[in-house]
């Protein structure tokens, strides 16, 4: 039988310091951050993070608005306020970037006003970044979504949440293959092992500067310069991160004349030019390189 229909909550207002368009809203929830959100009809998005399932949607100087299925609405009020950062002043954030001295950046800037950095369970943004490896957002979405499917926990009718560490330790790499995974599933396998066995593994990263907890992520199998950073900008709060994939190499390249720099490189530059928020600098210098990939 089908599942039964979800009742959802009535919209609700998430306030944010500075409102967030509909382009800019796509570019939040569909640009690389995150890979479990999905356009809706009339400019809704629904997605599904920590337990949670919520509908958001733009509502111009007021924000956002959300609905959650009945059953998860105080505990998705709870929790979408940290994971979309409403307490942060990202404008102020934005001021402290170069772009009085950086043009390129000030132009990317303009381009997307109000552009933010969620704040992801750090487990889950491992996982989804062990999935990205030389794979499209849309490649990833589907890969995640097959293994919440698969293996996670039914939070609403016909909607998984991801399945935890703990839980894929004792799914087999051949049914983890069978999500799409290819190459992949070995090192989510592998990982998920090393983290059932260890239940602080991730946690003991909270205390640690930025280098060390990156060098500890690199520790786990698959985990490279760039998964790594992602991890801890989207999955730990680590703003100083500078992810460095092939949009990254190529905007460098082409706007900063960096050419022939090793991905490291390219990432120390980030984080020297761009300064303690170089991660955010990174997702406007990442929204408009593809953008201009687009048309």
């Amino acid at each position: 039988m089908p599942p039964a229909p979800t009742v959802w909550s009535d919209w609700q207002p998430l306030a944010l310091q500075e409102p967030v368009s509909p382009p800019v809203l796509a570019e939040i929830l569909d640009g690389g951050q995150t890979f479990r959100w999905n356009r809706l009809p009339e400019g809704v998005w629904q997605g599904v993070w920590a337990g949670c399932v919520a509908r958001i949607k733009p509502s111009g100087s007021d924000g956002l608005l959300w609905s959650a299925p009945d059953g998860l609405a105080a505990t998705v009020a709870d929790a979408l306020p940290a994971y979309f950062g409403a307490s942060l002043r990202f404008d102020r954030l934005v001021d402290d970037l170069p772009w009085r001295s950086d043009p390129h950046l000030a132009q990317c800037l303009k381009a997307f006003p109000g552009l933010r950095l969620l704040r992801q369970p750090l487990e889950e943004t491992l996982l989804c970044f062990l999935c990205s490896s030389t794979k499209q957002i849309v490649q990833i979405k589907q890969m995640v979504e097959l293994l919440a499917q698969h293996h996670g926990r039914e939070i609403a009718p016909g909607i998984h949440c991801l399945p935890t560490w703990a839980e894929l330790a004792s799914v087999s790499e051949e049914s983890l293959r069978s999500c799409l995974l290819g190459f992949r599933a070995r090192y989510v396998y592998q990982t998920a092992l090393i983290l059932a066995a260890n239940g602080d593994w991730l946690a003991k990263l909270d205390g640690l500067p930025y280098g060390e907890a990156k060098e500890r992520l690199r520790e786990l199998p698959g985990v490279g310069e760039k998964v790594a950073d992602c991890v801890l900008l989207f999955g730990a709060g680590r703003f100083e991160a500078f992810p460095v994939d092939v949009w990254i190499t190529k905007t460098m390249e082409l706007r900063y004349a960096l050419e022939g720099w090793t991905p490291q490189q390219i990432a120390h530059f980030g984080r020297m030019h761009f300064g303690a928020c170089a991660g955010l600098a990174q997702q406007y210098l990442f929204a408009w390189e593809r953008a201009q990939g687009r048309s």
